[in-house]
């Protein structure tokens, strides 16, 4: 088990080398990727499956007393929710309106700005300094709110592109996010101390689940990567992602919300889901409106470690006047 968490530490620490390491694998050498991203069991695609063992992760280091914390202070949850699901998405749209976004490519960056929030922002937040409870709790119930946000966004502003099938993706999102979690809560409730050791090694589990996910994305469109079609995405995907930082930030100032907490909801707001986001793009639309997500998953890793290692460096840089905060265990 020392030896997995180690391995689990080394692949933290290095995740966006990995990251990019499996994009190079994925444009030089698509064919396994293809193959495993047009594989089904059942009815779940192959990506599926793997995105339901990552949420079942999730899911099983959480406790009852959990889902307390968040009705024990739900009013800044709310408030970090609700930013979320209104600032993401609206920027989404902007973005692909400034930039003249059209099918695919416009689906792709709506749908991951309607996505719920990443859980790497847990880490970020932890890493800078921040209030994790919180980050955690709004991280949770952006999830589980996934299956009727997610198709409600995209009808509203994804609909001149694409024919949003409401009821599908809300049953699918409903089976890929919420059954998962839901067993893994149930699974740590029951047995409880037995299930420490499963939770040590999940984080392993769940990071190379999504290197496999992009991995899988990336070969389905290798062809078109390298297209400039695809590469106006980069930029799109990166003011995506620093505008949303910048708005959490000033909202959670407009909030009068203290440091950790507005370190929490920038992360929440700005980091997103793009595993789930990816995973429905290929389940739903063309294979080509999973690139965004792909890309941001990459970004959100690159500057989130930036933020929260300048956000930590200016913490310590004041005098400790203030007490210390208790963090609560990772997901």
């Amino acid at each position: 088990m020392i030896k997995l968490k180690r391995v689990s530490n080394f692949l933290t620490n290095y995740f966006t080398l990995f990251v990019i390491l499996v994009t190079l694998l994925a444009i030089f050498m698509p064919n396994p990727g293809t193959l495993l991203a047009t594989t089904k069991i059942g009815h779940l695609s192959a990506v599926s499956i793997l995105l339901m063992i990552v949420l079942f992760g999730m899911g099983i280091t959480l406790a009852p007393t959990d889902f307390k914390r968040v009705a024990k202070n739900p009013l800044q949850v709310i408030l970090g929710t609700v930013a979320h699901y209104v600032i993401m998405p609206l920027i989404a749209f902007m973005l692909v309106h400034l930039f003249g976004l059209t099918g695919a490519a416009a689906v792709g960056v709506i749908l991951v700005g309607s996505a719920p929030s990443g859980t790497s922002s847990n880490v970020m937040s932890f890493l800078s300094g921040g209030d994790v409870a919180l980050d955690v709790s709004i991280g949770l119930l952006s999830t589980l709110l996934a299956p009727v946000m997610i198709p409600t966004l995209l009808k509203l502003l994804a609909g001149r592109w694409v024919k949003v099938p409401f009821s599908s993706m809300f049953f699918s999102a409903f089976e890929i996010v919420i059954i998962p979690i839901v067993l893994g809560v149930i699974v740590h409730t029951i047995f409880k101390q037995h299930v420490q050791k499963i939770i040590e090694v999940m984080p392993l589990i769940s990071q190379i689940a999504i290197l496999v996910i992009i991995l899988a994305v990336l070969s389905a469109n290798s062809h078109t990567i390298l297209a400039v079609s695809t590469l106006i995405l980069i930029p799109v995907v990166i003011l995506h992602n620093l505008l949303g930082y910048s708005l959490g930030f000033l909202f959670s100032k407009l909030m009068k919300m203290d440091i950790p907490q507005q370190k929490a909801i920038t992360f929440e707001v700005g980091m997103q889901d793009s595993a789930l986001a990816s995973t429905l793009a290929i389940s739903f639309f063309e294979p080509a409106s999973a690139i965004a997500a792909v890309i941001f998953s990459v970004w959100h890793n690159v500057s989130g470690s930036v933020l929260a290692s300048l956000w930590k460096k200016h913490s310590e840089k004041k005098p400790k006047t203030s007490p210390a905060y208790t963090i609560s265990p990772e997901n």
